[in-house]
């Protein structure tokens, strides 16, 4: 399949056009916000040939695809007739969700579509670092000083460019509020900073501050013009709207930000980037260890997105970053697990996907490997966790930082040169090889040579069963059990719930369930080891042993309870059919949230296996997982 043909395919089974309201994309993924994510076909989306898998985070969903994610989405850009970009009037996507998840949409929204022109400028900012100070370059020199003017152009006129992509994601007009990021670096206003001279808007005192750099001043100021604008738009006759509307918004914005939104911007910038600092100073080495050791769990759920501001921000105010230098030994940790589970497997396919993943992954792409080997394996994503917080401490005490954005990866390593730099290095190398070998040795449940007969399309809603995986040594087995379905409703592979956690097995093995009704009865004759008092989850641990876990609907614990009550305390025992929660179905579903109940037994490894029924539908009460 080819990228035009995997594009059009991508794009029908999101729904189509209509259903598209705005689609971007990062090293990776294909970010889509939709107007109905009933649409999708999740399914056969993951089936497709060069679909690495899907994601659905932070308001998005997103199509893991891998460095040919650019040349897609030309495809798909083309195919939309240049809508990817522009406000759809005419319909709006789905709302609900948290604060935070849609505050990482708007952030990734914002930034994504200048990470490519950021690690570019970077790496020659980072190339030019090297040669003065090995005097290969004059800093005064013409080449130089051209060089410097396209690796640091970026930075000083950042404002500009987060105006663009801020007014597309608010809908509002791009070229007013570039205009507007236009007068916080206007020449004689950077004179007045400079100069510390008493400046006044018709005797109001303005408060002078340096914008060249800044993130945060131009995002809050477009905002603001995106909401003045829907005010004030209606009560322009249509006529005279394309003049009226753009002059008193550059009339009331461009003095309403010198005047407040920008110093109050600047201000919080500067205590964000503060905080930071103080949070490193204090234990540079824990604090690098557990942020190295975090990363790829926050990039697994979409939350990195929340750091880029901040990374731009420290970049901005402190000539460098230590946050982004902490993120490094991760990426290279994903590298060398994958490497292990390369020379260790034995599986055709799992070496071959490994092969790939390996080389991507050098090079910053580690969705390959992370979703497609260290996650599914588990115990190569643990030992690659570790080996991060090993690496990451190094590089925090080693003082490293980065003059640049830019993804991890040997390509970027010119935006880490300055102090610590060979710091950063040692802690590169520690965790690869630290990652590889503790993936060796621990190993992984080498999967088996997949069945044909196994593989069946989505179009024929057929659930495909889910393959016994033998351990690698022989393991006790525990007596036959049974676990009966908690709630009616259509069964659904776990490898196709919109969480990766779920979805890539690290939690358990199971099957998902979408409830008909909100009645949760218990599956076993157990215990209850642990209850949620959200209600939107339970832990039960059957007579027999096996542990069962229920978790109704996906990012539901940020309801804090509403639309949930639980029926049972941990400690009680409960039987077969026993009710435990009710839920309102309709409302979590109206409130935005997804509705899957996964079913999942957390400790598989008791078990030679955890076979999952063979249907599409259910009813509480009737036979669910059959574990042996």
């Amino acid at each position: 399949m080819n990228n035009r043909e995997l594009a059009e395919n991508i794009l029908e089974l999101t729904g189509g056009e209509k259903n598209i309201v705005e689609l971007v994309h990062c090293a990776t993924r294909l970010r889509f916000t939709l107007t109905d994510r009933n649409r999708i076909d999740v399914t056969a989306l993951r089936e497709l040939e060069g679909v690495i898998t899907t994601v659905q985070s932070g308001g998005q969903f997103q199509v893991v695809v891998g460095s040919k994610v650019a040349d897609i989405y030309s495809e798909i850009d083309r195919a939309l007739s240049r809508r990817a970009h522009q406000p759809v009037t005419e319909s709006m996507p789905q709302k609900g969700g948290s604060v935070l998840s849609r505050l990482v949409d708007i952030i990734s929204s914002i930034f994504t579509p200048l990470l490519g022109a950021m690690a570019a400028s970077g790496i020659i900012k980072g190339l030019l670092a090297i040669s003065f100070a090995n005097a290969w370059l004059d800093k005064k020199e013409s080449s130089a000083v051209i060089l410097q003017a396209a690796s640091d152009s970026l930075f000083y006129f950042l404002p500009v460019l987060l105006a663009i992509t801020a007014a597309r994601k608010f809908r509002t007009d791009v070229f007013v509020a570039v205009t507007l990021a236009g007068a916080l670096i206007y020449p004689d206003i950077i004179v007045f900073f400079n100069n510390h001279a008493a400046v006044s808007f018709f005797g109001i005192p303005v408060m002078m501050m340096k914008y060249t750099g800044t993130v945060l001043p131009i995002v809050l100021a477009v905002y603001v013009m995106s909401q003045l604008e829907c005010l004030v738009k209606n009560y322009i006759h249509e006529a005279v709207r394309n003049v009226i509307l753009p002059f008193i918004l550059l009339l009331v914005m461009v003095p309403l930000t010198l005047l407040t939104i920008g110093p109050v911007g600047v201000f919080v910038s500067e205590a964000v980037a503060a905080l930071f600092v103080k949070i490193f100073s204090f234990n540079p080495v824990i604090a690098s260890a557990l942020f190295a050791a975090g990363w790829q769990v926050f990039v697994i759920f979409g939350m990195h997105w929340a750091f880029t501001p901040v990374i731009i921000n420290e970049i901005s105010l402190l000539g460098k970053s230590t946050l982004k230098a902490a993120t490094v030994p991760a990426v290279f940790a994903q590298s060398g697990a994958v490497l292990a589970v390369l020379l260790k497997t034995r599986n055709k396919k799992m070496k071959t996907l490994a092969s790939g993943a390996f080389v991507s992954s050098v090079f910053g792409i580690t969705e390959p490997a992370v979703y497609g080997i260290t996650l599914k394996l588990k115990k190569p994503f643990i030992c690659a966790v570790l080996a991060s917080a090993v690496g990451g401490g190094i590089v925090g005490y080693s003082g490293s930082g980065a003059i640049s954005t830019g993804i991890p990866s040997l390509v970027t390593l010119p935006i880490f040169y300055g102090e610590g730099f060979y710091g950063l290095l040692a802690g590169i190398a520690v965790s690869f090889v630290l990652s590889a070998l503790l993936t060796y040795i621990v190993g992984f449940v080498d999967p088996a040579e997949e069945s044909p007969e196994l593989h069946k399309t989505s179009s024929q809603n057929v659930i495909k069963p889910v393959a016994p995986v033998p351990p690698q040594r022989a393991m006790p087995a525990s007596s036959r059990e049974e676990i009966w379905a908690p709630v009616s409703g259509r069964l659904i592979p776990l490898s196709e719930v919109n969480d990766a956690v779920f979805s890539s097995g690290v939690v358990g093995s199971g099957i998902a369930i979408e409830p008909l009704t909100g009645r949760i009865v218990s599956p076993v004759n157990g215990t209850v080891i642990s209850s949620f008092s959200s209600g939107h989850a339970l832990h039960l641990l059957s007579d027999n042993g096996a542990e069962v876990l229920i978790h109704i609907g996906l990012d539901t614990i940020q309801l804090d309870g509403k639309f949930f009550s639980m029926q049972v305390k941990e400690g009680m025992h409960v039987s077969k059919g026993e009710l435990l929660v009710e839920c309102d179905i309709p409302q979590i579903r109206n409130a935005g949230y997804d509705t899957v109940i996964p079913v999942i037994v957390t400790n598989p490894e008791k078990y030679r296996s955890v076979r999952p029924r063979h249907a599409t539908q259910t009813e509480a009460g009737a036979l669910l997982l059959s574990l042996s």
